[in-house]
């Protein structure tokens, strides 16, 4: 049996867990640069409010005006006269995407899963994929680390795997502060959609299973062909062209049809799953093959300079995630482009990549890296809007081949306890405690992280009153680097953010 926790609007759900006067309030999220909605609470989609709506059109359609200054530096809150007459009048809170935020709070939520199954691995920011690993003995007994039951017994490990269910999501509740939607299942396909169905509807009291062939057909039925998992966008629309409507229409087909029709392993393992065969592999803690960190500029930038400091981020963060996952790249691309939309405008697109000689995760010779290909694709004389960095050539940390005839053990070992360091203390006092002087942003006013430090210098200010001052000054490098008009703080990461009680 397999099982997904889902985090119920994810975003608009960590936003909630300090600020409890907005449940039961319309609230969203806005993608980076405040472009567009990414996350509703479900009031907000009651009112009609699309994912990916542009904010600016989201404003204009439903007449935002700030209630007072008070109010928006409180809670971003804005009132909106609606035109249609059935609901005259409500608020509606406003946020900037907070991913530090939303990180951490949905770590401590994987944190208590990895505590409760007996299996797990994380599929997504808000999503965790669990399963029940079976062991038969002689005697065809099933046994499992939480469950250990006869062949004849299975109505009542179902029941038990409901109780489990349910017990995870009052857990998490109760200690996070998160609500999430539980899905069980015999494949991962049919647990997804089981957990679409925890929640929509509140019988099922937070955990769905589909344990029978009789719930399996009825979910099938009920489910439209474009919401499964595994069928893309495009795919959806060409078997709605067919005459597939619903899942249960596309698992009736015969296997040999969807191999001939797609020719797209993919599409054969989703048939697979909605049919009750389980397909998908199970990915332990599974390694990405790539890692990508782009973001589009919050205007246009023409100088290399600028260009080369949000570079310099990204390729950090690569490396960061490197880290993490304990991998190492063996190629760094990069890739730059203006803006397409702006068809008034020359337009230029380009990427190059650089190839290690050994594979890393330093984040020193990755930026580095990143920089050099940056340097070969700039082309002055172009207004550009967005640029990103590619990791590739992914692979365990251990062993790495090392150059035979350029390999220094006391400068590689250095370089680890070095990343190990600024890891560690990011982690414990927030991310870009510690940067690279790259990565160090130029403020509008000409004065960043340095020159204000050195101005505390000259201005006579000793030790003690400049580490009270610190989080005033603190370059927030990356999280800075974008438009965030309605972010909120980080009071589970960040000491100046800390929530102080009257």
């Amino acid at each position: 049996m397999f099982g997904i926790v889902d985090c119920d609007n994810c975003y608009v759900s960590c936003e909630r867990v300090f600020r409890p006067d907005l449940n039961g309030k319309p609230v969203v999220v806005l993608s980076n640069n405040d472009g567009c909605v990414v996350a509703r609470s479900n009031e907000a989609k009651a009112l009609g409010i699309k994912a990916g709506t542009p904010y600016f059109q989201l404003a204009q359609q439903l007449g935002f005006r700030p209630t007072s200054d008070a109010t928006r530096q409180c809670s971003y809150e804005y009132d909106i006269a609606l035109a249609a007459p059935s609901v005259p009048y409500k608020k509606i809170a406003v946020f900037s995407s907070n991913y530090e935020l939303y990180g951490e709070l949905t770590g401590r939520v994987v944190e208590i899963i990895r505590q409760e199954a007996p299996a797990y691995f994380r599929y997504s920011i808000d999503e965790c994929f669990v399963y029940f690993p079976e062991n038969r003995s002689e005697k065809g007994k099933v046994k499992s680390e939480k469950f250990a039951v006869a062949d004849s017994q299975l109505s009542t490990l179902n029941s038990q795997l409901k109780d489990w269910g349910e017990n995870l999501h009052q857990r998490i509740k109760k200690s996070v502060g998160m609500p999430v939607s539980i899905g069980l299942g015999p494949t991962k396909t049919l647990a997804k959609l089981a957990s679409h169905f925890a929640k929509k509807y509140p019988g099922y009291r937070h955990c769905c299973m589909i344990d029978t062939e009789e719930k399996r057909v009825k979910a099938l039925k009920l489910y439209p062909i474009e919401d499964v998992w595994g069928i893309g966008r495009r795919y959806a629309a060409k078997l709605e062209s067919m005459g597939v409507k619903t899942a249960y229409d596309f698992a009736q087909h015969h296997g040999d049809w969807v191999k001939a029709t797609f020719n797209n392993i993919v599409i054969y393992r989703t048939w697979q799953e909605l049919n009750g065969i389980d397909a998908v592999p199970n990915e332990e803690m599974a390694k990405k093959k790539s890692i990508c960190t782009s973001r589009s500029f919050p205007g246009m930038i023409s100088d290399f300079e600028p260009i080369r400091t949000h570079v310099a981020n990204y390729a950090m963060r690569c490396a960061e995630k490197l880290r993490a996952q304990e991998t190492v790249a063996s190629v760094v691309g990069v890739f730059l482009n203006t803006n397409f939309f702006r068809e008034d405008l020359p337009q230029y697109w380009n990427f190059q990549e650089k190839r290690f000689v050994v594979p890393t995760n330093s984040s020193i010779e990755i930026v580095k890296a990143a920089t050099e290909v940056l340097q070969q694709i700039f082309v002055p004389g172009y207004q550009y809007k967005k640029a990103g960095v590619i990791v590739m050539g992914i692979g365990p940390n251990s062993p790495v081949q090392m150059d035979l005839f350029d390999y220094n053990a006391e400068q590689f070992q250095k370089m680890k306890r070095l990343d190990a360091v600024i890891d560690r203390i990011n982690k414990v006092n927030g991310s870009e405690t510690i940067i690279l002087g790259s990565q160090q942003y130029t403020k509008k006013d000409g004065k960043g992280k340095a020159a204000i430090e050195r101005e505390q210098s000259q201005a006579g200010l000793n030790s003690a009153e400049r580490k009270q001052s610190r989080p005033k000054v603190k370059a927030e490098v990356f999280a800075n680097a974008i438009k965030h008009d309605y972010r909120s703080k980080n009071p589970t990461t960040r000491w100046s953010d800390i929530i102080r009680l009257k």
